[in-house]
């Protein structure tokens, strides 16, 4: 994965410049964490499968961390194949925790590679209370099993909505809100017959369940949609079947970069030439999409990358090399636990009740927000793909709708 750094022009330059030096302003002040807006509301998470949390129980004896600090645990996989990313996010943690000038906050890193229970059974034994992690997926749900028993909330930095509940919260970006955001864009364009090709597996599967809603939901016309292997037999069946089947304003291609320099050209060969290209967030963390003219002219949703430039300057000051773009999840996973830490008392369970706030959080990657089903929100702009760079067509909304 590639840090991106996308070049805005006419207005929505300018904005993303003044929004750069208000961030670097409130960094030198050690104030980052007045980005963060967080209503006085209080909500109760409901746990994956509908069951209401516990009540009536006998309150848990408070016992004062020695050194007056809460302690959080951050589970990533710091070795390993994985291992690129979980430092990067672990890296952007620490730069956070210097932002801020944290002096209430205790983090401890353990590594997931070889024995991710292993590794939250140790956070919990250590006094831990919340933990911030893991990455992938599936060890959301050992964790989950193991924290819940102890009353341990969990931000993961996964994206996959069938792990979210049971007190685990999803801050990574969620493909459905990219899928949203594009077709409607696009439909209010006057695109209105779509088609779209997406990739064989659980991610392709859940694109284009997300696809077709987000059509219908728009008033859209769903021509075709066809899946993919990989394989350049399977692109070339895949983009005949779309084209055969009707007259198509705009087709989104719901995979990687990669997959999408093969999709597309097929696509334009079988006289698909005129068709507005559409894709998802996961092109967001690909910069070398902007250097191939196959790509020119495509669009995208994805959070906007004005402060993550400014964030990725100062990364690569420190550890001497640009960050993945996943690395701001760490970063604003600290902001958030800075912001909700006066109304956590020592001692005690983290606050839950404190991340259900529909004004939601700001951090690098823009505005965001948890539901009571722990899924994010998140505000996004649309990008178009030009030569050489990113740049902004619709700017992210300001703050959420109510």
């Amino acid at each position: 994965m590639t840090a991106i750094f996308a070049t805005m022009t006419g207005n929505s330059q300018q904005r993303h410049a003044d929004a750069a030096a208000r961030w670097r302003s409130i960094a030198r002040r050690g104030a980052v964490l007045s980005l963060l807006t967080l209503c006085a509301a209080c909500q109760t998470i409901v746990p994956r499968g509908g069951q209401a949390p516990v009540t009536g129980a006998a309150p848990e004896p408070v016992i004062v961390p020695a050194d007056g600090k809460h302690h959080v645990a951050l589970l990533l996989p710091i070795s390993g194949p994985d291992g690129d990313v979980g430092r990067a996010i672990a890296n952007a943690t620490a730069i956070a925790l210097i932002d801020t000038a944290n002096t209430s906050i205790t983090l401890q890193t353990y590594d997931t590679a070889l024995d991710v229970q292993g590794a939250a059974r140790r956070a919990i034994a250590d006094g831990n209370m919340l933990i911030l992690g893991p990455l992938r997926s599936d060890d959301v749900v050992s964790v989950a099993d193991i924290a819940q028993t102890k009353n341990v909330p969990i931000i993961s930095f996964s994206n996959d909505i069938s792990v979210a509940g049971r007190n685990a919260f999803l801050l990574g970006h969620l493909p459905d809100q990219s899928i949203a955001r594009t077709v409607n864009f696009a439909k209010a364009r006057n695109l209105t017959r779509f088609g779209a090709i997406v990739s064989s597996n659980v991610y392709g599967q859940r694109a284009a369940a997300n696809f077709t809603r987000a059509v219908r939901d728009a008033g859209g016309v769903l021509v075709s949609v066809q899946e993919v292997d990989g394989s350049a037999a399977s692109v070339d069946a895949a983009t005949r079947r779309v084209q055969a089947a009707g007259t198509i304003d705009a087709v989104m291609v719901a995979d990687t970069g990669k997959s999408a320099l093969a999709i597309i050209p097929s696509l334009r060969s079988h006289g698909m030439k005129n068709a507005q290209i559409l894709g998802t967030d996961l092109w967001n963390i690909d910069g070398s999409l902007a250097s191939s003219p196959v790509m020119r002219g495509a669009w995208f949703s994805s959070v906007a990358d004005g402060y993550f430039r400014t964030f990725a300057t100062k990364y690569r000051t420190k550890y001497g090399k640009p960050p993945l773009r996943l690395a701001s999840l760490g970063y604003d996973a600290i902001l958030l636990t800075m912001r909700v830490a006066p109304k956590w008392k020592l001692g005690t369970s983290f606050p839950i009740a404190q991340l259900i706030d529909r004004g939601g959080f700001v951090g690098i990657d823009g505005a965001f927000r948890f539901n009571a089903s722990g899924l994010s929100e998140r505000v996004l702009e649309v990008q178009e793909i030009q030569k050489g760079k990113f740049v902004t067509i619709d700017a992210a909304p300001t703050a959420f709708a109510p």
